[in-house]
């Protein structure tokens, strides 16, 4: 592996050095999971279809199969150090082929993903337009018009990224939290806390928890990133596993808590219609917007929107930084045309960004060209593609670090960091993924068929992905 642990970086060829600390890379995490998106868009699904007011409790089980899994992945990436960490943690312990398949199914993940997010944008911001500006902007013009942007900050550096994202992070987190603290300091809604409504065994299994378990698990993509971001990172050793851990803890605790408050706010058991009415209504972010209008004031609501899209641009700046690492380190390791490994002056992959820009506008138009609603199409069905992408991800990288820490005399003689853990962690991954699949056509909101075609995309990624090594001229041998 071009970068492994203790291994000096060439400048060529080399990402910035020492440009992210913990919080620069947290802040393209939680950027990535879009929290307001997150709580506007998934959880009145999840409440409404899953298990009720239960649906807290999906979220901390959730959030332990991730800790689980972020405990071989930290593992990990004390060893290997790469832009393209699923491929190089994948290809350390099932081989180059399984590595480069684990490439194919990464690139899919994260261009679907904010391709997805483009389309929700546009959407979002066309109402904007349209309430504000009394303009009715094409949403695929606004996508377009972003891709520039996006373009433009991702070739600036990542650490320029960094500050953007900070901002609108904070924004949206803010004032979920300053609703949530309230709701919970004036003792709840119409039935008080009822902390037993949301988190007991009985709460949490009522309903179609599985559902429920499946939004929730949807809701942590973007964690991964931190070991994306090792090589431009400030002691890589300490930082990345910081930033995982921290972010996973922080992402739970969020999504447990404001959806705790929400629940509590309606009532829980009034909380699964309210929800059920919000998505007939064809706005499922009501659900959230009329309690916190309720509880901060009309402001409050009027400003979700506006916070919504803000959230929406930070994860697909965040998306668009994962992207274009991914091809850059593909590149650079000959996997695909070297020159996706070229840095402009501030060592920002520039290519592999124009590249990762041309491919969203690929995936983006035909949906604007057939006339297709960005939401209910373009963002449904290539989210969910993602989700099954990375939950594969997530799979493949667990098995892979059981299998090298077994093999490799790394010294690593961590049980439960090398062995338990991660096979823990398999396990909730691999029921997660059956989950998925048994509820797919209920995630992208499409019907069979559609279903069927997407998620047979996903082993096809991993297909041309193991044949890339061929492709390139390649052995596949490191």
């Amino acid at each position: 592996m071009r970068h492994a642990a203790g291994d000096g970086y060439a400048s060529a060829g080399s990402l910035r050095q020492n440009a992210l600390g913990v919080m620069g890379i947290l802040f393209f995490v939680l950027s990535a999971q879009a929290p307001l998106t997150g709580v506007a868009g998934a959880a009145p699904v999840a409440v409404a279809i899953g298990n009720g007011p239960g649906v807290p409790a999906m979220y901390v089980v959730a959030g332990v199969v991730v800790l689980l899994f972020s405990v071989g992945y930290v593992a990990m990436g004390r060893h290997v150090v790469d832009a393209g960490a699923f491929y190089a943690y994948v290809g350390k312990g099932l081989g180059a082929t399984a590595g480069a398949g684990s490439a194919g199914v990464a690139l899919l993940a994260y261009h679907a993903i904010q391709a997805a997010v483009y389309g929700l944008f546009g959407a979002v911001m066309n109402g904007l337009a349209v309430q504000y500006l009394e303009t009715d902007v094409p949403w695929w013009l606004i996508a377009l018009g972003t891709m520039v942007l996006v373009q433009a900050l991702g070739a600036a550096g990542v650490d320029v990224g960094a500050k953007v994202l900070a901002v609108f992070v904070l924004a949206e987190i803010s004032l979920l939290l300053v609703f949530g603290i309230v709701t919970f300091l004036t003792g709840g809604g119409p039935e008080g806390l009822a902390p037993e409504a949301s988190f007991s065994l009985s709460a949490a299994l009522d309903g179609a928890p599985g559902v429920a378990l499946m939004f929730a698990v949807a809701s942590m993509f973007g964690f991964e990133a931190t070991a994306i971001y090792g090589e431009e990172a400030r002691d890589p050793h300490r930082t990345v596993p910081q930033a995982t851990y921290l972010a996973v803890v922080l992402v739970t605790a969020f999504f447990a808590f404001t959806s705790w408050m929400l629940i509590s706010a309606h009532g829980p058991s009034s909380s699964a219609a309210a929800a059920g009415k919000a998505l007939e209504a064809g706005d499922g972010a009501a659900f959230v917007a009329a309690p916190v209008s309720d509880e901060l004031g009309a402001w409050a609501g009027d400003a979700l929107p506006i916070l919504l899209a803000t959230s929406l641009f930070a994860s697909i700046l965040a998306f668009h930084n994962s992207a274009n690492r991914y091809l850059f380190s593909l590149g650079r390791e000959g996997l695909l045309p070297r020159r996706l490994s070229a840095l402009n002056g501030r060592q920002s992959p520039w290519l592999a960004g124009v590249v990762q820009t041309v491919i969203a506008a690929l995936l983006v138009f035909p949906f604007a060209l057939a006339g297709k609603d960005p939401v209910l199409t373009l963002f449904s069905w290539l989210s969910g593609l993602a989700v099954l992408a990375i939950m594969l991800l997530y799979f493949l990288t667990s098995v892979s670090v059981i299998v090298y820490f077994r093999q490799d005399g790394s010294g690593d003689t961590r049980v439960w960091n090398t062995l338990i853990a991660p096979a823990l962690g398999a396990g909730g991954i691999a029921g997660a993924i059956w989950l998925i699949i048994a509820n797919f056509t209920t995630l992208i909101g499409g019907d069979a068929t559609t279903a069927i075609w997407l998620a047979l995309t996903v082993p096809g990624a991993l297909v041309l992905g193991m044949a890339m090594p061929r492709l390139a001229g390649r052995s596949g041998r490191r």
